[in-house]
């Protein structure tokens, strides 16, 4: 870990280190992080779950490092929201190239301000705003808009969904996914008509349009 905090010094990074998943999560809340390296392997809880308390609250772009080369483990990591995954053993050097490229294609910063296009993402108040007009989004529903606007194209299942958004087993029904879908499109009609920014894709879930305008 010291060699690639001094690699990414060397190209000019600042850099926070924490020696846990809670201590990691924690400096996340309370400092601007523009992208998070992230240990699958941690001694107090695992990547993935680590990943999802991240991405109940942020769309950081997130970097597994792991041991493990299962396709059914990378697969786990990009679906959960992990922007890149790298296995052990790396060189420090494509770690920094790895970093660079993700900056650069996420805009490079996406915890507490704005995407790029029709939406405005504020993490701190917990809203977002579309076309400029902010909306009135409960809590699901915001987590539900949030994780598509951070993954534009992605198609998520809806138990992708239930899996990334949801905290209450008992409320994790297909049909309630649907239902909050179609409330989100709903509010987001009453400010522009003429675009219908979600797409269905039958049989198989959810996504946001990538070819939105500004």
């Amino acid at each position: 870990m010291d060699t690639l905090v001094y690699s990414l010094s060397t190209e000019g990074f600042d850099t926070l280190t924490s020696a846990s998943g809670r201590e990691g999560l924690s400096l996340l809340r309370e400092r601007r992080i523009d992208l998070v390296v992230l240990d699958i392997g941690l001694p107090d809880a695992s990547g993935f779950d680590i990943l999802r308390d991240i991405r109940s609250f942020s769309t950081v772009p997130v970097l597994f490092l792991t041991a493990r080369s299962g396709e059914i483990d990378r697969v786990l990591g990009l679906e959960l929201g992990a922007d890149d995954y790298v296995v052990k053993p790396f060189s420090p050097r494509e770690i920094v190239s790895r970093i660079k490229a993700i900056l650069r294609r996420t805009g490079e910063t996406a915890v507490t301000g704005t995407r790029p296009g029709l939406f405005t993402i504020d993490e701190q108040k917990r809203s977002i705003s579309y076309c400029g007009v902010k909306l009135q989004l409960p809590r699901y529903e915001y987590d539900i808009l949030k994780l598509f606007i951070a993954r534009p194209g992605w198609v998520f299942s809806r138990e992708q969904i239930m899996d990334l958004v949801w905290t209450e087993p008992d409320e994790s029904f297909e049909r309630t996914v649907d239902a909050h879908i179609k409330s989100i499109r709903g509010k987001l009609r009453s400010v522009r008509a003429d675009l219908d920014p979600i797409m269905t894709h039958r049989g198989v879930g959810y996504a946001l349009r990538e070819d939105l305008c500004p």
